[in-house]
């Protein structure tokens, strides 16, 4: 998340509309993320539930297996923005500047997103072995060098060119393929079962099924929610430049709201998975209500803080008057959406890791695409509430969600979705 704020809070120093053209490329970025994280989030579920199950050397073959798959899927998706990615902005209605500098952030971080893909998928590995630590050092290590490549490479400092957008991009691929290279090292330092090189050649159609299994539904839910967002911020178009800084600037703030929230999904996502695994489904359950609430708590304290000094954050990112006031406005109704979505990222994530990961998709194929867009639409351009709108028409869309899923989890029905056979789960204890 840095990594963006770092491109976001150091190119408004450029121009506000380098911003918005970072922004609506970013967009796009993280719906191709999201495809990439088919294979991750899959892998890193399955995983889970393996080594609760003490299978170790299975457990080396399916983390193989979704290397590989993930590298293809993310040539793949590089050579399609290297082609396609003018098109695909022109059809946001940028123009001017602003589609200049996304054209121009997009080809480059875009055609390298395979980086990422191998990014996604070893992460997600070594974080479900437990070493979550570590990953943190190395993602600390990538933004410090990011932040570094900005501040020569935008800017032009001791003697580097003056790039501006390009120099952020170009920073933002350099500091991916270090990463790159730490969390490969790290990878073979963790396993239990070392991976032999024909592992990443002999994939197992069933590992393959089990990660899709869980892999696709994951995705596809969070490319629909991306996906939302990007007819949002083709609403935020006809709403003027200021609005669409504003609306970046304030995604970017509220991405910090809910990070608590989302570290807390994402560790009790690895202890379901692996109580499941161990079926130790009574503890997954109680598990998770504590979560919740720890994640509520969290992202209560951090939306009063945000609350309270809005603008002073808001000042940091722009000088415009007219900015600072609309993102500052939407920010009060951070208390509304936020705590929502925190629990839908608490209890969402669990679902998946217990196996139930089809249920989540539905709910959000009516809430999300069948309701918070038509909603948005009749309060944006019929009530004429311009951003707050936008803000209202999704935080509908969290809590109808979140509602659907306390529900879920409570009928316990996610206990049938084990992925590993139940005559093999051997173990009694979380290693």
């Amino acid at each position: 998340m840095l990594m963006g704020l770092a491109d976001t809070f150091m190119l408004s120093a450029v121009s506000d509309d380098a911003v918005s053209g970072v922004g609506a490329s970013n967009q796009f970025l993280q719906i191709a993320i999201l495809i990439l994280q088919v294979i991750g989030s899959g892998a890193s579920i399955v995983v889970a539930q393996y080594i609760g199950s003490r299978r170790y050397k299975e457990v080396s073959k399916i983390a193989a297996t979704a290397i590989a798959l993930n590298l293809v899927i993310g040539i793949i998706i590089s050579i399609i923005f290297l082609v396609f990615g003018s098109y695909m902005l022109q059809a946001l209605n940028l123009q001017g500047n602003v589609f200049e500098y996304a054209k121009s952030y997009l080809g480059i971080v875009g055609g390298a997103i395979f980086l990422q893909a191998l990014i996604n998928s070893l992460s997600a590995i070594i974080r479900v072995h437990g070493f979550t630590l570590a990953t943190m050092f190395v993602s600390l290590g990538m933004n410090i060098i990011h932040v570094v490549g900005n501040y020569l490479l935008i800017f032009g400092n001791f003697g580097f060119p003056e790039l501006g957008v390009e120099g952020a991009a170009i920073s933002t691929i350099v500091s991916r393929f270090l990463a790159l290279l730490v969390f490969f090292w790290l990878f073979y330092k963790i396993l239990e079962v070392k991976v032999k090189i024909n592992y990443y050649f002999s994939l197992s159609k069933d590992y393959i099924n089990k990660i899709l299994k869980i892999g696709i539904p994951s995705a596809f839910e969070q490319v629909m929610y991306q996906s939302c967002q990007i007819v949002f911020l083709y609403y935020a178009t006809f709403l003027g430049p200021s609005s669409l800084a504003a609306r970046q600037y304030a995604t970017n703030i509220s991405m910090f709201i809910y990070l608590f929230a989302l570290a807390i999904g994402l560790g009790t996502a690895i202890i379901v998975g692996r109580l499941v695994g161990a079926r130790r489904s009574l503890e997954a359950y109680n598990s998770v209500w504590r979560s919740v609430r720890w994640a509520s708590g969290a992202t209560l304290i951090v939306v009063i803080l945000v609350i309270v000094f809005r603008v002073p954050i808001m000042e940091l990112f722009s000088d415009n008057p007219e900015i600072i006031k609309l993102g500052s406005d939407v920010l009060l109704l951070s208390f509304l959406l936020e705590t929502g979505r925190t629990i839908n990222i608490v209890l969402i994530n669990s679902l998946r890791a217990a196996g139930d990961a089809k249920f989540p998709v539905l709910i959000g194929a009516f809430s999300m695409v069948a309701m918070s867009l038509p909603l948005g639409y009749f309060l944006i351009f019929y009530l004429d509430l311009g951003l707050a709108g936008i803000w209202l028409a999704i935080a509908a869309d969290e809590w109808t969600r979140a509602t659907f899923m306390f529900f879920r989890w409570r009928s316990r029905k996610w206990e049938k979705y084990a992925l590993v056979e139940q005559d093999q789960s051997a173990a009694s204890v979380i290693e």
